[in-house]
């Protein structure tokens, strides 16, 4: 069943009766578990083949790691399309192929502009120093890039804000959702409650809004790995408070006795005023369109 562009799912588990929305709940807490297995395999995995500490997966071969992290990508996507299949009854149009590649590398432009313009903000606003760096490869920053922006977006997008929206209707699942992504990363390094309501807003609201737009989730992952690459690799900025991705060409870094909101601070980017105001001005807009095409509407019982 389609609902205005995305697919809630409506036989299966989620067919219409009673208590539907403690079943999508329910639901999405199964799915939830189970694409976990392979976002833990990829530190397990990389660490046993690359024999470094499970803390320290990125310190595996690049390659390797790109590799590997790719693997649990595809088995996470084909897993989910699966689940949904079995439990739900219908074929995951979420997951359509053919538009897949032109709507990933759209995000990914997407994702790299809108990361530069929060940087040119920041610079103007004299939040940071921008200095040029030893380039060095590319590849545990592109592992990192697909693990974040296949796994969260399955993980937030396809099962958190999709099932929060079948049981309660938009306006609540892209709050709650956008609340919970934000919690998410409340955990990460150099964190605080500023950087977690920035993440939720400028990133849990805006990712949401591609995915509302299209009914597909591949401009969202587009658009998040094509900010975090761009944040972390050519800026060298911390993404979502770790270093991880350092290793590009240029060095971004907080000018010292500056406000937080202003540079970022330890968190990076996505803790600025610039940042947030990026992802409300994007989020804003695509939602604009996602409510001109009819695709912002409620629950619907069909």
């Amino acid at each position: 069943m389609m609902n205005n562009g995305v697919q809630l799912g409506s036989s299966g588990i989620l067919k219409p009766g009673k208590l539907r929305w403690l079943r999508a709940l329910l639901w999405g807490v199964l799915l939830f578990m189970l694409l976990l297995v392979p976002q833990v395999a990829i530190p397990i995995g990389a660490s046993l083949m690359g024999g470094v500490p499970v803390t320290r997966f990125t310190e595996a071969p690049g390659g390797l790691l790109l590799g590997w992290t790719s693997f649990c990508a595809l088995t996470a996507v084909g897993l989910y399309a699966v689940l949904v299949m079995l439990g739900e009854r219908r074929q995951p149009s979420e997951l359509e192929l053919r538009p897949a590649l032109k709507e990933t590398v759209a995000g990914l432009l997407i994702g790299g502009l809108m990361m530069s313009v929060a940087v040119g903000i920041m610079w103007v606003m004299g939040g940071i120093e921008i200095s040029t760096q030893p380039v060095r490869d590319a590849w545990s920053a592109l592992a990192l890039t697909v693990q974040s922006g296949v796994m969260e977006e399955i993980a937030f997008r396809l099962i958190v804000l999709r099932l929060l929206w079948r049981a309660f209707g938009v306006q609540v699942a892209l709050l709650l959702s956008a609340l919970l992504f934000g919690v998410a990363h409340i955990f990460n390094p150099n964190s605080a409650w500023f950087p977690s309501i920035a993440i939720a807003i400028e990133a849990g609201i805006m990712l949401a809004a591609f995915y509302i737009l299209t009914g597909r989730v591949w401009m969202s992952i587009g658009v998040h790995a094509g900010w975090n690459f761009t944040q972390g690799w050519i800026y060298g900025a911390p993404v979502s408070g770790t270093s991880d991705f350092d290793g590009g060409p240029i060095n971004v870094e907080p000018v010292p006795g500056v406000s937080e909101v202003i540079s970022g601070g330890g968190f990076g980017p996505e803790a600025s005023i610039a940042g947030l105001l990026v992802g409300i001005a994007v989020g804003a807009c695509v939602l604009w369109m996602a409510w001109q095409r009819g695709r912002l509407r409620g629950r619907s019982d069909a």
